[in-house]
């Protein structure tokens, strides 16, 4: 889940979907901007995505949450 600065949803919007490995995003309302969805092999990966994604300008802040199959 991420939040941008207000007023650059379209522009991180833009970015976001340029990072390799973010598989969706989506545009939220409520105490999110975004939901993004990740899709990569191994936590190593995720955790260079999650960097690349909290190196915009446009990225105030991040919450990650890994889910599981059942």
């Amino acid at each position: 889940m991420i939040n941008v600065l207000p007023g650059y949803e379209k522009a991180a919007y833009r970015e976001l979907k340029n990072i390799e490995g973010i598989k969706d995003v989506y545009h939220v309302f409520g105490e999110y901007d975004f939901v993004v969805i990740i899709d990569v092999i191994d936590l190593s990966i995720l955790n260079a995505v999650v960097d690349r994604i909290r190196e915009s300008e446009t990225v105030t802040a991040t919450q990650t949450i890994i889910g599981a199959e059942l």
